[in-house]
Formats: structure tokens, C-alpha cells, sequence
């Protein structure tokens, strides 16, 4: 092992990119970025009524190069030019674009600049919920059960239906679509300078977890299944092309106009892309039968199994199940919930409502004071919440507390359904801002506890817990509470870009200077710093509060499709 090995792990998240400059030998971080998307910041071609949210292409170009030089420039972009081996990206997904016969995104072409359709259909976009719905009627209509990899229910999250989605809505991109693809395919074919999409390496973790791919199908389901779905898939099938690859595979080198771009030699490798929570959990040092939790905006919960315990079993209401989606070799799962810290951030925005509306009318939104105390108070009100609530559980145990059902953004698992809506039991008059707080920490727990539960119910166990993300790191009260109501040990892992730093290891690892992932992830590994254990006190009284959120969960879903068109 030479000590001046270097790799660029990229991870592209929900609201911004961040980049680590790692050291192969040892897993130090040498610098690290952050690049905040401006077009997603200021909300454009994004419609929340509509559960609309796109980003642009410009955002991720613009960011790549903003992150790579800046991680360049603080350890020395001439010393780091010759040491950088590999790249490897993740991104969020399902958030595919459609591209034209050369892979280029159509928000790229003249004329589609400013049209939604033509971009990144970000993971949380719903509009595509009719779609998704008809694509499970159909599949369960079918000889073969195309659906029994990606547990048993189809996403309006994911590839296919909002392909159809857009195809059905846009006859502007209807007229120059070639292909579509995934975010994390797309940036190795454009790091590589690739011209053909025909060419594009296909990540097996985005084919098979939301495109219907899988080995015992030989690939995709047949061209009859999508055209007889809707004719406007006819022939789609044959235009997702290319090889379908781990993590851990090179999908080329550097072309010499990026190389040039981002001050890098034209010999880096360039990795086949994946998920962020896929190698987010290898950046955590996933273990067998441990479930790694991503948590952030969202949740992206992974375990992996060894294939040969896996022979025979499909587990019914998760994201997926593909082979070497996470570690080359065994059997990835994903599940996850659709709002985690999206829900506490839902809640500060409406406690924060007239301090953004009627202090600056008031005041003048111009005046430096105003300014500051705003931004913090959006900064410090959740840490604020989570005090008050820990301290009146210590102070008034017995203190009654709302009830709530944490689908603000639909349910992701157990079974996938975006039509479904929150709830909030037991209100009264004595109920305040932190007692509705605490609810909704518990709900998102209890979400945690579901999924457990969809595991264990069907053989496959569930040994501990590692938390990953800025909510696992900054938020004691809900990792404890986490802890408590899912009664297992939660390790909360030390690396602040997890999801980075697992794309440095993928990158090492497909430049070759490691012979596998595993090797990676005891090399450059950086450990864990905090462990929460369940208080034998609390447990009990979380379950029966638990088996309660399941109870009025089963309400609110019977109540949601009786009166859908009526929500």
C-alpha cells in the first residue's frame, strides 16, 4: 500500500453535494466540501401542493466542479492532481432525467432549460401516484410476479412510474426522449465522457431496487410487460441499455475535458454509481444483520445478508432485495420512511410562521437584527424542543402526550403507499408545541419500529442498529428514544459525510487499491463514537404506545382510501 494513494468520494444529497479527499491508506479525510444547489435552494420548477420537485442538471454539474477543486485547493490542487486514483458518486434515488441519444439531459438542450419534465425528477416527487398504482394492478395481473423484488408493491417513487408519469404529462419530451436514466448512472457516463447512452454502465443497486431488474429474470421484464402496460412504454425497455454493475466496478477513466475542468490527471477511475443510503452504509461499516439507518430528510434503512441465508426468501413489503447492491457478494435490502427529519423541519416551519411573516412586516425585512434573529431561531428551535421534551419525561413521567402517525410524505414501508396521510390523536387545550414535538419523535420511532418488524416477521433478523446521517449525530433525545422503542443497542457511526466517505471507499476499491469493499471498509473506516441502550423503564411503556400508533396507523390508512379523492 503506497501512503500518497488518493480517492473523491461524492455524495449527492437531497439539498446539496458534498465531497471528501481521502487518504486510501488510512481513511483520513484530507479536506471535505459542501455545495449548496442554487436553483433547488431558491425552490424553482419545485410545486409542493403538487408534490412536485425537480432539480436541474446545472445544479449537479456546477456543484461537481465547485466541490472537486475545493477539496483540491485546501491540501494543494498540484500535489493532489498526482495523487487522486479514484472518484465515486452516489446520489438520491429514484431521481432519474430523460436524456437524448447522447445522454444528455434534455434541461441541457435548447428550449427545455426551464421545463420541469426535462430534469432530475427528484426521489420525493409523487406525481406520479396514479401511475404507480396502475403499475400494481397490472404486475399483479401477470403469469410472472415482476414485483416480487421490490416487495411485492411498486413506488410512485421510483423509475418506471415516472417515466410514465412524464411521457403521459409532456409531449415537449415525449418528441426528444431517447432514454432515462438514473441520477447515479449519469454522472460516471458524464465524468467519462460519454457520447452514447446505449453505452451507459447501469448501477445494479438503481436497476434492480427500482427498475424491475433482476438476475432471475435475465435482466428487465419483457418488452410485452411495459407495452402492455401503456403503449407509450413500447420499446423503453430496449433503450435501457448498457451493463449492469456493482459499486466496485470501474466505469472508466476521467475523460480529458473533466480532467482539465476539475485540475486531475486523465488515468482516475471513475466508478459505476450507486445509491446514497447503499454506500452510506458501507461508509458506516454495515455488518451482516445489522440494519444501517441513513437518517436524514427521509430514511433510507439497509441490511445485508449473506447470499447463502438468504436461498428462498423474499421478504414482502420492503424497497428491495438485489444481490451485491450494497456489498458485492451479498444480498443488499432496503426500506425506509418518507419523512424522518423532514418531519421535525415541518413542524419548526410552522412554529416559525409568523416570525417569517409578521416580524418582518413589522419590522422591515431589511434590518440586520431581525435577520440574525431569525436564523437563529430556525437554527436552535428543534435542539430547543428535543430539551423540553427529555426534560419533562424525567420531570413528569405520567404526563399524557398527543398520539401521531408519521406519514407526512406517504409511507415508504412496510409497502410502499405515497397516498397516505399523517395524523395526530388526543389533542386538548393543555397540549403545547413541545407535547406535539414529542409526538412526532415518536412517531418516526415507531416508524423505525415497523420496519424492524417487517424484517423479523419473515426470517430475517435484526441484531442492532447503526445510525447514520446529521440526525443520528445531532439529535440525542430521538436516538435515545429510538433506542428505547426499538429495545436494541444504536451505534451512532463518527464520520460526519458518511455517505462520502463510502464512495471513497468504493473508489478505492475499483482503482484497485484494495481488492474488495470489505478490505476498504477495515482500512479506512472510521469507527464509532456514541452508543445509545435502551432504558428497561421506558421500553415497556413505548410498546404499549406503539401497539396504540399502529392501531390508529390502521385507521388513518382504512380512512385515507375510503375519502382519497376527498384529501
Amino acid at each position: 500500500m503506497k501512503n500518497d494513494q488518493w480517492v473523491i468520494g461524492l455524495d449527492y444529497g437531497t439539498d446539496s453535494v458534498r465531497g471528501v479527499l481521502v487518504d486510501a491508506a488510512t481513511g483520513e479525510e484530507l479536506a471535505t466540501a459542501v455545495f449548496h444547489y442554487p436553483r433547488w435552494r431558491d425552490q424553482l420548477f419545485c410545486d409542493p401542493a403538487l408534490h412536485q420537485y425537480r432539480q436541474h442538471p446545472l445544479d449537479y454539474v456546477e456543484g461537481l466542479e465547485a466541490v472537486v477543486k475545493q477539496c483540491l485547493q485546501q491540501v494543494g490542487a498540484e500535489q493532489a492532481k498526482h495523487r487522486v486514483r479514484g472518484i465515486a458518486i452516489d446520489t438520491t434515488g429514484s431521481t432519474p432525467v430523460a436524456v437524448d441519444a447522447q445522454g444528455r439531459p434534455l434541461a441541457l438542450l435548447p428550449g427545455l432549460e426551464n421545463n420541469p419534465n426535462a430534469m432530475f425528477v427528484l426521489w420525493k416527487d409523487h406525481t406520479a401516484v396514479k401511475e404507480a398504482a396502475e403499475i400494481n394492478a397490472y404486475a399483479r395481473r401477470q403469469p410472472v410476479d415482476y414485483l416480487q423484488y421490490v416487495g411485492g408493491v411498486y413506488s410512485s417513487e421510483w423509475f418506471w412510474a415516472k417515466l410514465l408519469h412524464t411521457l403521459r404529462t409532456d409531449e415537449q419530451v415525449r418528441q426528444h426522449i431517447c432514454s432515462w436514466v438514473e441520477h447515479c448512472d449519469w454522472m460516471p457516463f458524464l465524468l467519462t465522457g460519454g457520447r452514447d447512452v446505449r453505452t451507459m454502465k447501469r448501477s445494479v443497486c438503481a436497476a434492480g431496487h427500482k427498475a424491475l431488474w433482476a438476475e432471475v429474470f435475465g435482466g428487465l421484464p419483457p418488452e410485452s410487460f411495459f407495452a402492455g402496460l401503456d403503449p407509450l412504454l413500447a420499446g423503453f425497455r430496449d433503450r435501457i441499455t448498457g451493463d449492469v454493475l456493482t459499486a466496485d466496478q470501474p466505469a472508466g477513466r476521467l475523460c480529458k475535458e473533466w480532467a482539465e475542468r476539475l485540475g486531475l490527471q486523465d488515468d482516475v477511475v471513475v466508478a459505476v454509481g450507486a445509491f446514497d443510503a447503499h454506500i452510506g452504509a458501507v461508509g458506516g461499516q454495515i455488518e451482516p444483520y445489522f440494519l444501517s439507518k441513513v437518517m436524514g430528510t427521509s430514511t433510507c434503512d439497509i441490511l445485508v445478508a449473506p447470499m447463502s441465508d438468504m436461498q428462498g426468501k423474499v421478504i414482502r413489503g420492503i424497497c428491495g432485495q438485489v444481490n451485491g447492491s450494497v456489498v458485492p457478494g451479498m444480498v443488499g435490502m432496503e426500506a425506509g420512511q418518507s419523512a424522518f427529519g423532514d418531519t421535525y423541519a415541518w413542524w419548526r416551519d410552522v412554529l416559525l410562521w409568523p416570525v417569517r411573516h409578521l416580524l418582518p412586516a413589522m419590522w422591515g425585512s431589511d434590518q440586520p437584527a431581525l435577520q440574525s434573529l431569525m436564523e437563529g431561531m430556525h437554527g436552535r428551535l428543534i435542539a430547543t424542543l428535543s430539551e423540553e421534551a427529555r426534560r419533562r419525561e424525567e420531570t413528569y413521567p405520567d404526563r399524557a402526550v398527543p398520539l401521531a402517525v408519521d406519514w407526512l410524505n406517504g409511507r415508504r414501508t412496510p409497502y410502499a403507499d405515497q397516498e397516505l396521510k399523517a395524523a395526530i390523536l388526543g389533542l386538548d387545550l393543555g397540549v403545547d408545541a413541545v407535547d406535539v414535538f414529542r409526538a412526532w419523535a415518536e412517531a418516526t420511532c415507531f416508524g423505525a419500529k415497523s420496519i424492524v418488524e417487517c424484517f423479523t416477521s419473515q426470517g430475517v433478523p435484526v441484531k442492532g442498529v447503526i445510525g447514520l446521517g446529521g440526525v443520528a449525530r445531532k439529535s440525542p433525545y430521538i436516538m435515545q428514544l429510538m433506542a428505547d422503542v426499538l429495545n436494541m443497542p444504536l451505534r451512532i457511526h463518527r464520520a460526519e459525510h458518511t455517505c462520502a466517505s463510502g464512495a471513497a471507499m468504493f473508489a478505492a476499491t475499483a482503482a484497485g487499491i484494495y481488492p474488495t469493499v470489505e478490505h476498504a471498509m477495515q482500512a479506512m473506516g472510521q469507527g464509532f463514537d456514541q452508543e445509545y441502550k435502551p432504558v428497561p423503564a421506558r421500553v415497556q411503556k413505548l410498546q404499549k404506545r406503539y401497539q396504540q400508533f399502529k392501531e390508529l396507523g390502521n385507521f388513518v390508512e382504512s380512512f385515507t382510501h375510503t375519502h382519497a379523492s376527498d384529501l
